[in-house]
Order: structure tokens, then C-alpha cells, then sequence
């Protein structure tokens, strides 16, 4: 059922209402702001119109301009045969005018201001009474010069009131229909509109949306006499919230028109309005280009996979689809298109999109050739061509809303599209990174470009999830005892923990020493039980720590300091063991001649061969932007050396002020392994004033990070992405920082 108009009588008496206690006299204006800035004055007299000059409050050199409409009183009298409305500009700044004067008014009389300003339906009911059936042609003059730039929400909602209070109400908005693609779907009656494209304004809370919108017409006949239903189409860049949409100011066969959205209008999704345009396309009728656009739009996405009801030989596929925080999408899958039908492939949610076939990574699968070779239909027109029908890709869609569907756009070269739903599975970057390499033959040729093209811009766009303390559990003293505390980060098992738990109660000083130890959360209730027996056993005063979220020993690392309140901290992977007594001492003077620094001891090898023993800036960052001098060198290689200042400290064992790590900002992510994510943030830290030392003559013991459980080749491939990852990150800093040594 079409909403019936509001009958003449009744807006008239609604309009009476208004102006009843107003009315004009010559020699007085009554003003109503239209926006901020803006006021319409009404008043009975002889002015131009056009453009005029005025003069207000008494300025003797009019200054300023106002557009002025007029009109002949339909009854005139010797005191008012004209009348007329002026839009002046107050820039927001003026008070309470008291009066205007119009330079160019024959008599050059002031005209006093009302003292009370006028509402938009009480000024359009007093311009009514005074121009008769003129007022609609004044008003549409007026709301001219009222349209042209930006218009304040509070105007267009004063120019709405104004064309409804003089009649101009043109029909309804009966439906307002959402799209994936961002455009919004109107439907509705009015005797107004015109087929063809418009520019329309949506009066809503929300700021104003001035919209191109595409504008179709069919006949209905359960509409007045004249009017038709229309349909229309705003784009993506102008749509506004299907809810927020109160009406529109448009501009139709005889002027300035507002058709409301009715009461009850009704709200369609996304996966309903394609429906709802198919309902009512074949009647339609409008420019070419509009009924097309139309026809996209009755096209899109309903949740449903459409790919397979393609008359050409075009199937698609999907394998994986990993999505992490910020709408970070690692998808891999395949696309059988051996005539080349298709001439784009979009990954779409709600108003994002990225183009997937401009940057993807092909890759060879015969099993994808093998399953169409007995379809005559999908056989390729030359036998023998390329088998790169699978691909790699990444995208990003940041802005999109995370609840709603994604989705495969494939757009045909005759323009029809077609759709496949994705179902992304939440992981970690790393952890998604890790199972689409597996995915992949190391053999393969292409490995190295879905690294580089793909891998690494997943991983460097990843946004870091911070750990979090789940719960803590203390045993023994642990606030009582004094001194830096020691935070461990706990091995795969409290096996792992035994040894260099015995070992920091045979050493005097850190069996004194209150000691954090982090656990990841799903672990924490199977190891916390015998880490706290082991903590009693051997007497020390120890704060277990559940780390929730974290994915390696930095995390861990970084979980242990949330749960301090201390100055100063020791870190200590639980894969390190110290050699010999004394180091914490050692560790602990060092920093205290050195405050607001960080200081690493030289870790090594059980074969007495340095693993590491600082990092130092590359004068060459072209070949590695950071490089460890002394690793593989004999252990009495550096511990002859002094404390050394160096580009970046260890956080795999230093001693630090607790506060760095948030200053810093935790732990990049995006890494895979822990080596270069440590070297990372102890780069971060040096170049941000903290200064770095290595303290050669304590040493501890432990084996290199083992990035990944799998194949040596699985090993090497993971360690290479954290090298390009991390290039990508600094190589520029570092030369710059290089090139500032050097002056």
C-alpha cells in the first residue's frame, strides 16, 4: 500500500497553526536561522531581487551581500504590494541583529528585526500567506541558493521543513535497501521525480549525504493520479545508513521536491535487496547507463555460491582462508578459467574490496586440470596450455565490517558476476603462515614469489596482539625479598624448568632474588602444580604467571613484567642457563652505574663457541641490516673484552627498567621465529635513547631458537621470511642511522 498524501486543507491548517501568532508588517522583518550561519528574513516592501547589499545593526556601508526573492502581494494595499525573503550569510559570528537595510530599496528605510526568531514551519506559513500560489516559486529560488555548497545537517533539515510547509512534499520512501557493495537501495512513489540521474540530499541525524543517484520509474497503479513508483540507486560514495534515512531533498520535474521516508518504511539487508530489484527491473524504465547500474545491483551477492551456474567452462575453488585482527586475509585456492572469461577477482565484505587478480601468486595444479579433462564442456580450446590454476594471495580490508560475509567477486568480460562465500578461519598470522607454506611443495619454483609477495606482506601487516596476565599464583615469600626480580619464560614442559630452577638455588644471590615465571594459559594449569612444588623444594620465592595469548618466549618475557610493580627487571629465557655464579650480581652492578640501560651478557654454545655476543649496524644494511660480529668465534674471543656498547641488546637474558617494554610498545609482531622479533624490539629500544651494553665476562649457555617443529627445509624457509620481514622493517632506519654515524 503507497502512504497517502496529507490532504491541502490539512496542511494548511497545520501551517496556520504555526503562523498564527506571527505576522508582517511593513517596516519589520521576522527572521528563522537556517543554520548556523545562515538566517532567512521575510518582511512586506520594494526590494531587488538578486543579489543585494545590506547593511545591519547601523553600519553606515553596507558590506555585506543577501540574496532576495520577491514577490507581488496577490491582494495588495497601500502599505504592502510587495513582499519579499533574503538569505543573508552571518558567519556565524554575529549576535542578535537588531536591524537590516537594503542599499539598493527605494525608500532606504530600516527594517527592524523581529525579537523572537521564527521557526521553519511559522516562516514558511507567514511567505505562504503573503505570495500565495507564489510561495512555491519563491521557495524554490530560495532553496537554489540554499543547496549550492556544503549543507550543515541543521540546514537541510530547516530546507525540509521549509518545502514541506509549503507544499512541496512529494511522495514517499517506502523501502530503503543495504548492498555489499555499499550502495543503497530506495523505493518509493512520487509525482516528481524524473528517470535519469540526480543529484540527491538524504535528511537524517547523521551528517548530510549529497548523493549521485540513478533514478528509474514503473508504473503502480495503487498510487494518485500522477505519481509513479520510482526506484533509485545512490552510489557507494554517498550512500548513507539504511536507518538514518528520514526523507530526500531532490530536484525534480518542477523544482525543489522532499518526499519523506514513511514511519513504517522497511529496511532490507544486503542478501534481500538484490531480490527486491529484480521485483520491479523488468518494468522500469531510464537512461541506459542507470538501468544498467541497476542490473548490477539486482546482481550482488546473496550469499550463495553462483559460480558454478556459469554457462562458460569458469569454476573456482578454495583451500584456506586464514583472517587475523585488522581484516588481514592469507587466502589460497584455485580458479579454472582456461578460455579467460574472467576479467577481475575481488575478495569483498560489506563496502571493502580488494582486487586479488592483480597481485596474486599463480601457482601450477594439474589435479585442478585433471578433474575437467573427461568434461567436454570445461576443456580448454587449445590442449596443452598453462596449469597455473592455482593461487596465493593476501589482502587486506581494514575499514570492512568483521561480522560481515566475505566473499569472491569474479566479474565476467561480458560484465555479469559471480560469487563465492568464504568462511575465513581466525589464527594467528604466524600460525596461518605456518600451514599455508606446509600447504605448498618446498620443491616448487614458485615458493620463493608466494614468500615475497604474499607471506611476508601478511606478516609484516599483521597487527601485534598484545599477551595478557590470566592469573598469578605466589609461592613462598615472594614480596619480601629485595633486588631486581628475575622473569623467566617457561619452556614446553616443567621438565624443561628443572634444571635451571636447581640451578638458581645453588647460586646465593639468585636463590634471594623474587623470581616470575610465565606460562602460556592453555599450559598453565597442568605446569603450575609442579613448577610451585619445585619452587618450594628448592626454597625460592617464585610468582607463577598465566600468559594469555602469548606465542613465544618474548611474549612470555613480556606477560612475567605486567605482573611487577619493581623498577628493574632480569629476563631470562628458560632456554638459557647461567655459566658459573655470580652473573645476577655481576648483572645487577653493571646496571646500576648505567641507569636507563640495558645490559646482555655473552650467551654460548655448550662447544665454548659464541652464539652471541652484541649486535652492531651494518655499514652495508643492503646485505643485513644488523649483524652479530662475533658469533661462531671462540668463547675467550670476548671475555677478555670490557662492557661494549652495542647497536642492540639480547632480551633473551638482560637486565632492563621494567617500564621500557611499554614504553617501547611490547613486542612487534608478525614474526615467525623469536630471533629476529627480539633483535626487533632491542633494536627499537636503542634507537629511541636507551642505550645498549654487552657485558662480556658474564656468559650464559643455550641453543639457537628453533623457529618452526618441522623439516630443516621448512626450518630455512621460516627463517628467511623473519629476515625479509625484518629488512622490509628496518634497512631504511638503519641506513639513514648508518649514513648519521658516518658525518
Amino acid at each position: 500500500m503507497p502512504v497517502a498524501e496529507q490532504s491541502h486543507t490539512a496542511a494548511t491548517a497545520a501551517t496556520g497553526r504555526h503562523g498564527a501568532s506571527r505576522a508582517l508588517r511593513a517596516g519589520r522583518v521576522v527572521g528563522c536561522p537556517v543554520d548556523e550561519a545562515t538566517v532567512l528574513f521575510i518582511g512586506l516592501g520594494r526590494v531587488t531581487a538578486g543579489d543585494v547589499v545590506v547593511a545591519v545593526d547601523g553600519d553606515q556601508a553596507g558590506t555585506r551581500r543577501a540574496f532576495v526573492s520577491n514577490w507581488r502581494a496577490p491582494t495588495p494595499s497601500p502599505r504592502a504590494r510587495q513582499g519579499f525573503a533574503a538569505l543573508l550569510s552571518t558567519d556565524g559570528k554575529d549576535r542578535a541583529l537588531t536591524t537590516i537595510r537594503f542599499e539598493d530599496e527605494a525608500a532606504g528605510a530600516h527594517y527592524v528585526v523581529a525579537p523572537r526568531p521564527a521557526s521553519a514551519e511559522e516562516a514558511a506559513a507567514l511567505l505562504a500567506e503573503s505570495a500565495g500560489p507564489q510561495a512555491a516559486a519563491v521557495m524554490d529560488r530560495l532553496v537554489d541558493v540554499l543547496m549550492t555548497g556544503d549543507v550543515s545537517p541543521r540546514g537541510l533539515r530547516t530546507i525540509a521543513a521549509l518545502l514541506q510547509a509549503t507544499h512541496a512534499s512529494d511522495g514517499f520512501v517506502e523501502l530503503v535497501g543495504e548492498s555489499h557493495d555499499g550502495a543503497t537501495f530506495l523505493q518509493g512513489w512520487s509525482r516528481s521525480m524524473a528517470p535519469g540521474r540526480c543529484r540527491v540530499s538524504v535528511v537524517g541525524s547523521a551528517a548530510p549525504v549529497v548523493a549521485d543517484c540513478g533514478i528509474a520509474l514503473f508504473p503502480r497503479p495503487d498510487v494518485p493520479d500522477g505519481a509513479a513508483g520510482f526506484v533509485g540507486l545512490l552510489d557507494a560514495d554517498g550512500a548513507a545508513d539504511a536507518r538514518d534515512i528520514e526523507g530526500l531533498v531532490f530536484q525534480g520535474r518542477a523544482g525543489w521536491r522532499y518526499a519523506a521516508a514513511h514511519a513504517r518504511k522497511r529496511i532490507a539487508g544486503p542478501l534481500d535487496t538484490p531480490e527486491h530489484i529484480r521485483s520491479v527491473l523488468l518494468r522500469t524504465q531510464s537512461a541506459p547507463d542507470v538501468l544498467l547500474s541497476l542490473r548490477a545491483a539486482a546482481n550482488s551477492f546473496e550469499g550463495k555460491e553462483t559460480v558454478s551456474g556459469l554457462p562458460y567452462p569458469v569454476r573456482m575453488g578454495l583451500d584456506n582462508a586464514f583472517e587475523t585482527d585488522g581484516g588481514n586475509l592469507l587466502v589460497s585456492g584455485w580458479l579454472y578459467d582456461p578460455d579467460n572469461h574472467v576479467a577481475a577477482v575481488r575478495l569483498r565484505r560489506h563496502r571493502a574490496a580488494a582486487r586479488l587478480d592483480e597481485c596474486w601468486t599463480r601457482l601450477d595444479r594439474p589435479d585442478v586440470t585433471d578433474s575437467f579433462d573427461d568434461q567436454p564442456d570445461f576443456a580448454p580450446g587449445l590442449r596443452g596450455g598453462p596449469q597455473a590454476h592455482g593461487f596465493v594471495a593476501h589482502a587486506r580490508l581494514a575499514d570492512a565490517d568483521p561480522d560481515a560475509p566475505l566473499y569472491f567477486e569474479l566479474t565476467l568480460r561480458d560484465s555479469r558476476r559471480a560469487f563465492l562465500p568464504v568462511k575465513p578461519t581466525r589464527a594467528a598470522a604466524r600460525m596461518a603462515a605456518l600451514r599455508q607454506i606446509g600447504a605448498i611443495d618446498p620443491a616448487t619454483c614458485t615458493l620463493q614469489s608466494i614468500v615475497d609477495a604474499q607471506i611476508v606482506p601478511f606478516l609484516s601487516d599483521c597487527k601485534r596482539s598484545a599477551p595478557v596476565v590470566d592469573a598469578t599464583i605466589d609461592a613462598g615469600a615472594f614480596d619480601e625479598h629485595r633486588g631486581p626480580s628475575i622473569v623467566i619464560g617457561a619452556g614446553e614442559g616443567e621438565d624443561h624448568m628443572s634444571p635451571l630452577l636447581a640451578l638458581l638455588a645453588l647460586d646465593p644471590e639468585t636463590r634471594a632474588a623474587p623470581i616470575v615465571i610465565a606460562i602460556p594459559a592453555e599450559r598453565f594449569s597442568r605446569q603450575a602444580p609442579r613448577l610451585i612444588e619445585l619452587a618450594r623444594f628448592y626454597r625460592l620465592s617464585a610468582r607463577l604467571v598465566s600468559a594469555k595469548g602469548a606465542g613465544d618466549v618474548y611474549d612470555l618475557l613480556e606477560a612475567g613484567t605486567q605482573a611487577l610493580t619493581c623498577e628493574t627487571v632480569v629476563l631470562l629465557s628458560a632456554a638459557l642457563i647461567p655459566h658459573g655464579k655470580g652473573w645476577y650480581g655481576r648483572l645487577v652492578a653493571t646496571a646500576a652505574t648505567l641507569k636507563g640501560s640495558i645490559v646482555s651478557p655473552v650467551l654460548a654454545y655448550e662447544d665454548h663457541s659464541v652464539r652471541w655476543a652484541g649486535s652492531w649496524i651494518n655499514d652495508d644494511p643492503d646485505d643485513q641490516p644488523v649483524v652479530g660480529r662475533y658469533a661462531g668465534y671462540p668463547l675467550k674471543a670476548v671475555t677478555a673484552m670490557k662492557l661494549t656498547r652495542i647497536a642492540a641488546a639480547s632480551l633473551e637474558c638482560c637486565i632492563m627498567p621494567r617500564d621500557a617494554l611499554q614504553r617501547a610498545g611490547g613486542f612487534s609482531g608478525g614474526y615467525m621465529g623469536a630471533q629476529e622479533k627480539g633483535l626487533d624490539l632491542g633494536l627499537h629500544l636503542s634507537l629511541s635513547g636507551m642505550e645498549s651494553f654487552l657485558l662480556p665476562s658474564v656468559q650464559l649457555w643455550g641453543c639457537d631458537d628453533t623457529p618452526c617443529p618441522d623439516t630443516p627445509a621448512m626450518a630455512a624457509v621460516v627463517e628467511e621470511i623473519d629476515r625479509k620481514i625484518f629488512k622490509r622493517r628496518w634497512a631504511s632506519a638503519l641506513r639513514k642511522e648508518s649514513e648519521k654515524r658516518a658525518v
